[in-house]
């Protein structure tokens, strides 16, 4: 499967912040792109679904938060399998 934009910052964000809701995935994208990127909360959402469907990320239970409202997830095997390929895919690019 082949990363969105969107995509490859939330697995990014996952990988190096653990597990994270929603709208703090949105900061943490800002925070590490230096204020460069935004990803849109319809963007956000979409990407969230597709990665679900193929397994990149699952969601993780939030009692622990005390807001049951907020789902949060975290990044599988499988999606950092694809977070490595994409970024070897990217590397690849910048080198040429």
């Amino acid at each position: 499967m082949e990363l969105t934009r969107a995509m490859l910052w939330v697995l990014l964000v996952l990988s190096a912040r653990g597990s994270r809701h929603g709208y703090a995935i949105m900061q943490e994208i800002v925070d590490l792109s230096n204020q460069q990127s935004k990803v849109a909360p319809g963007t956000l959402y979409r990407a969230i679904a597709q990665m679900l469907e193929h397994q990149l990320i699952d969601d993780v239970p939030t009692t622990a938060s005390g807001d049951e409202r907020r789902k949060c997830y975290r990044i599988t095997n499988r999606g950092r399998e694809a977070l490595r390929i994409e970024l070897y895919r990217i590397e690849t690019v910048v080198r040429v």
